[in-house]
């Protein structure tokens, strides 16, 4: 007889243990409990030690934090008739871990489908330059969508990033080949504006050249000079009469 009820004491503890144990809940800083007593909603509970009532309560638990999720790539066409796979990143936590629970049956999942949606209509709506070129506007783009199909479950959308394009091999090459002609482009424009530029001054030259003829011999002078200096040797060189003549006339003039 005591041995029976020695089990029965000790089953009577256990149990005691289990449900003291299931009752208390330790809630973290990022976390919170929704709580549920016999099927209604009772609130939020956390963060510290939380008390529930045996088999009456029950207690979902939701993470406040930041969620990182990859969105996988998605088969877009682009408005200019390009197929492309686009992959990106969201951002996103629960701001309200009652809507989170009782709105949306499975808030991850839900985000990650309202996501790839939103990435291909979005993105089918642009063409291949845009797509590639401003990245930025249609990040906030994505962003404003998704956080507006997702605030009634408690949920906020901080960012999305669109991290690749992947084209295809035909694509790359008239890319690439587009590219090529741009920068021969570039480079004739800057060639032909040196030489425009080269010519405006020839010409501002000529133009003092032709009102000061001395100008003309200083400049002959000056060449020779470099001449014998970088060559190190004599040089011979006729002088032209009309050189001479102004210093003739002055000392003409003088005598």
């Amino acid at each position: 007889m005591g041995a029976i009820l020695g089990s029965f004491a000790f089953f009577i503890v256990l149990l005691a243990i289990i449900v003291i144990a299931n009752a208390i809940r330790v809630v973290r800083e990022y976390e919170r409990l929704v709580v549920f007593r016999l099927g209604r909603l009772i609130g939020e509970r956390g963060p510290g030690l939380v008390l529930l009532i045996p088999i009456v309560d029950r207690a979902v638990r939701v993470g406040l934090r930041t969620v990182t999720m990859d969105v996988p790539p998605q088969d877009i066409i682009t408005r200019d008739n390009v197929s492309v796979k686009v992959n990106a990143v969201i951002y996103f936590k629960v701001v309200a871990a009652q809507e989170a629970v009782v709105q949306v049956e499975n808030y991850l999942f839900a985000t990650s489908q309202i996501a790839q949606t939103t990435l291909r209509s979005i993105l089918g709506e642009q063409e291949l330059d845009e797509l590639l070129a401003e990245r930025e506007k249609l990040n906030q783009a994505l962003q404003q969508v998704i956080d507006r199909q997702t605030e009634p479950w408690g949920v906020k959308v901080s960012n999305v990033e669109v991290k690749n394009v992947d084209l295809p091999q035909d694509m790359q090459r008239a890319i690439a080949r587009q590219a090529e002609a741009e920068r021969e482009r570039r480079a004739k424009v800057i060639n032909a504006e040196g030489e425009y530029q080269a010519a405006t001054r020839l010409a501002e030259a000529a133009a003092v050249i032709s009102r000061e003829p001395a100008a003309l011999q200083l400049r002959y002078l000056q060449t020779l000079a470099e001449i014998a200096t970088e060559n190190n040797s004599t040089t011979i060189f006729p002088v032209p009469v009309d050189f001479l003549r102004a210093f003739m006339d002055s000392a003409g003039k003088k005598a």
